[in-house]
């Protein structure tokens, strides 16, 4: 049927676009997940969604024999089958912390778009991606002007050796008159009588990885330093 390959077509092309704009977004921060790959879960999501309301039409029974089946039953497996790609993408850093789950829940966004595009909520999908576009972007750009202190802070984790226990009685005090906020230590120490503290602070957001260095590496006793932004 003509009519209905053409609303077939109209409804992969908006599910691409939509899926375009998300992945744009991941791409542009240098995310895992970038655009290829929020394309092809838009795309198949939508045409898994066509496919199992289409065939739940097509494949009815007959005067012997009555088939009854859900035209969503594929969507519906979508949903958890996403589940384990937003999985691969979640890590668990050396120092307990994890990234990665805004990534795995656009990815689910990006199935649920599709999904919807492909039942033909066109404007419920558009909605859909503008808000999650807005809740990425916009939101904590806005918090992060008005919101609280803690929204306005970016974390950072510090990892030094240390040449003495006086100075790591010493190095707290310093790093706090730098206006670095402290959230948690690590000290380790090692077989060479050097000792090995790992921290993570928080800093406000506009204060640039490389001057935290500076400043911090230029304390007494801080014998090596290595840093790296959270955020």
């Amino acid at each position: 049927m003509p009519g209905l390959e053409t609303e077939i077509l109209i409804k992969l092309g908006i599910s691409a676009f939509l899926g375009l704009v998300i992945g744009l977004e991941r791409e542009l921060k240098r995310k895992p997940v970038g655009l290829k790959t929020s394309l092809v879960i838009s795309i198949v999501s939508c045409l898994l969604t066509i496919v199992s309301i289409e065939s739940a039409y097509v494949f009815t029974g007959n005067d012997q024999i009555n088939i009854t089946m859900d035209p969503l039953r594929l969507a519906a497996q979508i949903v958890s089958g996403i589940g384990f790609l937003g999985a691969g993408v979640i890590l668990r850093r050396g120092n307990d912390t994890i990234s990665g789950l805004t990534t795995a829940a656009i990815i689910w966004g990006a199935a649920g778009i599709g999904i919807a595009v492909g039942a033909g909520f066109y404007l419920e999908a558009a909605a859909g991606a503008a808000l999650l576009i807005i809740s990425v972007e916009v939101i904590p750009f806005i918090l992060s002007l008005i919101g609280p202190r803690q929204l306005r802070e970016k974390e950072i984790l510090l990892e030094l050796m240390i040449e003495s226990k006086e100075d790591i009685v010493n190095l707290i005090p310093a790093i706090k008159e730098l206006k670095i906020s402290i959230q948690k230590v690590r000290i380790k120490d090692l077989e060479d009588g050097t000792h090995n503290v790992q921290l993570l602070v928080t800093v406000h957001y506009k204060r640039r990885t490389t001057d935290v260095y500076y400043s911090v590496s230029n304390i007494k006793g801080v014998k090596f330093m290595e840093i790296e932004s959270m955020s």
